[in-house]
């Protein structure tokens, strides 16, 4: 989700030699791409559920996960994910800057735009430190405790197709979640002491840009045909 808001300005800028955006444009492209994250972090979690339900109640899996239930699980996690949007946004954008308002990134990330600040940001940074927390702390409780159960169930199959299938059903959500929630912690979590300006400018390219890239591939593994087609690709066929 987060590929749609950064990478259409990029390649724009890319196209046209320009690499200006106003002040009203950072402050759209940074409270979406706050909005969107927030909100993966807890889809996320609601994916481990369903995967749970799924294996561990399939007979109740209709009445568990019936249609209200989603629709109320995606306005959750919307609306949890939009409040990260509504809350650093303008704290972000109403700091004072002064000099130089060049971002040494591509996109308006919170944490490079803060640097542009020339006031004491550090109340800024606890806050958001505290925020991740929450948003990393939940949705892992969640998908550790739907894990959790679901080995166990898994442990008690007889049937080693059975207990295969479960696991490929749960193999590709995890890859994507190790793959987000590391890249997350990361740019918002550790201290300054570990960040630089191009390091932080990988880490975002590969979690904006090619973890999206790669979720197709990842969910996609456990279809026949996409199997069959990398298995004619590659001459390691055991893979598979």
């Amino acid at each position: 989700m987060k590929f749609s808001v950064t990478v259409p300005k990029m390649l724009m800028d890319q196209v046209l030699g320009s690499h200006r955006i106003s002040a009203a444009a950072c402050g759209m492209e940074m409270f979406l791409y706050l909005t969107l994250g927030g909100s993966e972090f807890f889809l996320l979690a609601a994916m481990s559920y369903d995967r749970y339900v799924a294996i561990c109640h399939p007979l109740r899996y209709h009445v568990l996960m019936n249609h209200r239930v989603c629709l109320l699980l995606m306005s959750v996690c919307w609306l949890l994910g939009s409040l990260d949007g509504f809350v650093f946004t303008p704290v972000t954008m109403t700091f004072p800057f002064s000099g130089s308002r060049g971002i040494h990134h591509f996109f308006c990330e919170v944490p490079a735009v803060r640097k542009l600040s020339c006031s004491d940001t550090r109340l800024s940074e606890t806050l958001m430190y505290l925020c991740c927390v929450l948003m990393i702390l939940i949705p892992v409780t969640v998908i550790s405790s739907s894990y959790s159960s679901i080995l166990l169930t898994v442990v008690r199959v007889n049937s080693a197709e059975g207990r295969r299938k479960a696991l490929a059903t749960c193999s590709s959500h995890m890859a994507v979640v190790i793959l987000f929630y590391n890249s997350a912690i990361y740019n918002y979590m550790l201290p300054a002491s570990f960040h630089s300006s191009e390091k932080d400018m990988v880490v975002s390219v590969f979690y904006t840009i090619l973890t999206p890239l790669f979720n197709p591939l990842i969910y996609s593994f456990r279809n026949k045909n996409v199997t069959e087609a990398m298995k004619k690709l590659l001459p390691v066929r055991s893979l598979f």
